[in-house]
């Protein structure tokens, strides 16, 4: 028997919309907003840009996965993150159904630059690397919910909106579980950290960009 509930359902939850989902600590923790040039190209271009999706939500149930294996000692690590494999899974599957609904074929996409422009500030000793990578991640996740939110207001594509309005619940909790987790594994505040990886992820966010991605800069190329 499955244990995927009725929110699991593509269909179903595609068919339900939310009418407005409150991201105001999303936007109060992120450093920079999603230029409207970003929006512009992605919005025509959404073929790419769910490839790319597709790509991060399987990167992320990967680096999730790894850090299971990696830190087996912590017992709420793996219990949050155990929780967060299966939704980010869950969700490539997602995509990739919405993919196929609409004609698209699987290509391989290189990754862009945003997240080696975040991992290679990751400090090189414990437990301070694990600190810096579930901060990384919850910046990941947070942008990741400042897009869809922002997509899903432009696109013309009726489901894949709903699709989005969706995500925002699961993206807004995947943050919040990584900033606690980094806090949980550290004696001491990690504010000055994340501190820091704002002002690196905002100027990722900000500065000219060759590639369009889910996370990536704003484009120089139009």
């Amino acid at each position: 028997m499955s244990n995927f509930s009725t929110d699991d359902d593509l269909t179903a939850i595609t068919t339900r919309a939310k009418a407005k989902t409150d991201i105001s600590h999303i936007h109060a923790f992120l450093g920079a907003k999603t230029s409207d040039k970003w929006l512009t190209v992605a919005k025509d271009n959404l073929p790419l840009l769910m490839q790319d999706h597709a790509n991060c939500e399987k990167k992320a149930a990967g680096t999730a996965m790894n850090l299971i294996f990696r830190y087996e000692f912590h017992r709420d690590l793996q219990e949050k993150l155990a929780q967060l494999v299966r939704e980010e899974m869950l969700h490539y599957e997602q995509v990739l159904t919405l993919m196929t609904e609409r004609g698209l074929s699987w290509s391989h996409l290189p990754a862009g630059r945003y997240a080696k422009g975040l991992l290679k500030h990751k400090r090189t000793w414990e437990p301070a690397g694990m600190i810096d990578v579930l901060i990384i991640g919850a910046f990941i996740e947070a942008r990741s919910c400042e897009r869809f939110s922002a997509l899903a207001d432009v696109i013309d594509d009726e489901k894949l909106s709903k699709y989005y309005k969706y995500l925002l619940k699961s993206e807004s909790r995947h943050y919040e579980d990584y900033l606690a987790l980094a806090q949980s594994v550290c004696d001491e505040p990690i504010d000055e950290r994340v501190a820091f990886f704002r002002q690196v992820e905002a100027d990722l966010i900000d500065s000219p960009d060759s590639q369009l991605r889910f996370h990536s800069g704003v484009p120089d190329f139009v």
